[in-house]
């Protein structure tokens, strides 16, 4: 019986090293691969956090020197945060804010590269679009028409589309095309909440151009 149970469990053996020997180096990859993956997935989320952490240290530092209007601070603080966590929100916001600042103490250039780098680099569509405005707003008091065009024309999130084509408008208007001017006040009419103060700004907009606005639908 003894002799009769060796010989089973030497056939098992023999089989599970012809299985090894058939199919072991896949599995071996196979799990390699897995927990590669797996390490590699809890590594980049150890490395975000760590990004965030570490981001968020140096947004106090370019919120500080906003607050102090401390240009040159600001602009050092800003490159360091864009060059080493520019892909981080903190690092997008900090741009807002510093262009803030820039507009303020007449650095209109200093604004516009900073939300131009918002626009191009933010992977947060709510950041890009606000970027997108400001940067156009400010390219049309430069009267660079084109330019402030461009920012506006590309996708853009449907919460932000009205002001979008209110700022067409104005740009329209500043180059001298009533029409067009016109066409994009009623389009961004039309978007907004009807409860929006906002929208009666738009509706003078449209008077002043002699678009007149429905009472009923300017007023429900």
């Amino acid at each position: 019986m003894a002799l009769h149970l060796d010989l089973e469990e030497q056939e098992q053996i023999d089989q599970l090293k012809h299985f090894w020997n058939r199919y072991g180096n896949a599995i071996t990859w196979l799990l390699i691969v897995v927990l590669g993956a797996f390490a590699a997935w809890n590594g980049w989320n150890y490395w975000q956090r760590k990004q965030a952490t570490e981001a968020a240290v140096m947004y106090d530092e370019v919120e500080r020197a906003a607050q102090a209007a401390d240009l040159p601070k600001l602009d050092r603080t800003l490159s360091d945060i864009q060059n080493s966590y520019g892909a981080t929100t903190f690092a997008q916001q900090s741009a807002l804010l510093a262009a803030r600042i820039y507009q303020e103490q007449k650095q209109s250039d200093k604004a516009q590269a900073a939300l131009a780098w918002v626009a191009e680099k933010s992977g947060d569509e709510g950041l890009r679009a606000v970027a997108q405005l400001r940067l156009a707003g400010l390219l049309l008091e430069a009267k660079a028409y084109d330019q402030a065009l461009q920012q506006l024309a590309g996708k853009m999130s449907p919460e932000f589309k009205a002001l979008a084509a209110d700022r067409r408008g104005d740009i329209y208007l500043a180059q001298g095309k009533p029409d067009q001017a016109k066409a994009a006040y009623q389009e961004a009419y039309a978007a907004l909440d009807p409860q929006l103060e906002y929208r009666m700004l738009i509706e003078v907009k449209l008077n002043a151009l002699g678009a007149q606005v429905p009472a009923a639908e300017g007023k429900k």
